[in-house]
């Protein structure tokens, strides 16, 4: 079993924010930033978040999530 199966083993289908909060190590409130920004895959049900954790997980593992810089100007010569 890989490490991004074990971390959701034993949780439903559907997670809420605090349950990806305590997953993740992360604060409530970043998760919501992510959810609103498209970081992390969710649904949003009048005021409250679901997140597919299929859907988490594949995001995790393909690394979607991580921060990219953006390309510095190049200097030309």
């Amino acid at each position: 079993m890989s490490p991004g199966r074990a971390l959701f083993e034993g949780r439903g289908e559907l997670l809420t924010v605090p349950e990806v909060a305590e997953l993740l190590g992360m604060t409530k409130p970043g998760v919501y930033k992510w959810l609103k920004e498209g970081v992390i895959p969710g649904y949003k049900l009048g005021a409250t978040w679901f997140i597919p954790r299929d859907d988490l997980r594949a995001t995790l593992e393909a690394g979607r999530n991580m921060w990219r810089r953006p390309s510095e100007p190049r200097e030309v010569e």
